[in-house]
């Protein structure tokens, strides 16, 4: 497991490399320029220096310099846009919430898509059944910006029975958690369902039945665990997505969180804050997935991880 486990950490930094290259490649070849983006129009010479200054006058120099002071300091540079901040500053106050939303929204889709799929699946073909399908082709099919806009309206501007917008209080976080759950809460549900109905379908239901094991035991306990492990699957890159912040749902509901400057970034054609999301994104994704594949032994010991099965 240990040699498992340092091979996978070993690939991180290669598969970081071309992340970076890739994503450097597009951002540098779309169009608009980053110090052209204010509405007071640069002269030449301050453009030049500007460039000077950021490394930016080809892509090679950029390539030459940004990379080497990741790798030997950690730091992502200035922001192109925001003048007064480090890439590293913008991240470092706005990663915080992005995970903070992220983990509640995270919470409440797993728990609820799972309680929801196996319902669902006990009580496959009536009314709940029929009630649960509908609610997941909705929250699969709706884009997060509807459901969030829709969220807005309907509790913050029509009822007002919380914050239009924000961050700061336990309210400020409901309406943005819930329109940020409703994707992986709709997957999460489904996925559920199907494994549950394969699981109840096994022998080893039976013969637990048999032995006299109450029917919610038998469901909760013993099929809950292996239905579990398609969804546990889904949940590494669903963690990364929720806890990096989702770019539409902390825009819509103006919350200070990375997804926003995200946003901002990409408006701007601010590079380097542009490539540092990405890598911290990118870097989420690599643990989750990680965490994911360590967490199957420990649901379903019979899974060796390892490759070879050493």
């Amino acid at each position: 497991m240990l040699r498992f486990i340092a091979w996978r950490i070993a690939q991180f930094p290669l598969i970081l490399a071309i992340i970076y290259l890739l994503t450097f490649l597009f951002v540098w070849v779309a169009p608009g320029n980053p110090f052209g983006q204010s509405e007071r129009q640069l002269s030449r010479a301050a453009e030049d220096a500007l460039k000077r200054k950021f490394h930016a006058e080809s892509p090679a120099q950029f390539l030459a310099f940004y990379p080497k002071q990741i790798l030997t300091t950690g730091d992502f540079g200035p922001s192109m846009q925001y003048s007064e901040w480090s890439v590293n500053d913008i991240l470092r106050e706005a990663l915080p919430v992005s995970i903070a939303l992220g983990l509640f929204a995270l919470t409440i889709g797993a728990v609820a898509g799972v309680a929801v799929g196996t319902m669902s699946a006990v009580h496959r073909g009536g009314g709940l059944d029929w009630f649960s399908l509908s609610l997941v082709l909705l929250g699969i099919s709706l884009p997060s910006f509807i459901s969030a806009a829709l969220l807005l309206s309907v509790f913050a501007g029509w009822l007002k029975w919380f914050p239009v917008g924000g961050w700061g209080s336990i309210q400020d976080m409901i309406l943005p958690g819930l329109a940020l759950s409703l994707a992986p809460m709709a997957y999460i549900a489904r996925l559920s369902r199907v494994s549950m109905i394969d699981v109840l379908s096994s022998d080893f239901v039976r013969t637990a039945r048999a032995k006299g094991l109450s029917r919610s035991v038998v469901i909760w306990k013993h099929c809950l665990r292996n239905a579990f492990l398609p969804v546990l699957s889904y949940l590494g890159p669903a963690a990364a997505a929720t806890l990096t912040g989702s770019f539409v749902v902390e825009k819509v509901f103006s919350i200070p969180g990375l997804g926003q400057h995200f946003v901002n970034s990409i408006q701007n054609r601010d590079r380097t804050l542009i490539l540092g999301t990405v890598m911290v994104y990118s870097v989420f994704l690599l643990t989750f997935n990680l965490l994911v594949d360590l967490a199957y032994a420990l649901v379903d010991p019979r899974i060796d991880v390892t490759e070879g099965g050493k």
